[in-house]
């Protein structure tokens, strides 16, 4: 089986204090450096992701444009 260009899988080992480590090849690939910080999402049904650090001022930017025209309708 071919692995899809530019997809990447790994295991990770949750230790007693509920951390887990990145692999640095993921680290390396998606330029995660000590002190970054990072978005877990989460879904009961899909799972859990950890998106690119990129993804975080998007995020922000649409929980406070979703605020701001909540306010808005009322």
């Amino acid at each position: 089986m071919k692995k899809p260009k530019g997809k990447y899988a790994w295991t990770v080992t949750v230790g007693e204090k509920g951390q887990i480590v990145i692999p640095k090849q993921a680290r390396e690939i998606f330029d995660i450096s000590p002190g970054d910080t990072l978005i877990l999402l989460g879904d009961e049904k899909r799972g859990m992701a950890i998106p690119p650090k990129s993804a975080f001022a998007q995020f922000a930017a649409a929980v406070f444009d979703t605020e701001e025209n909540s306010e808005e309708s009322e």
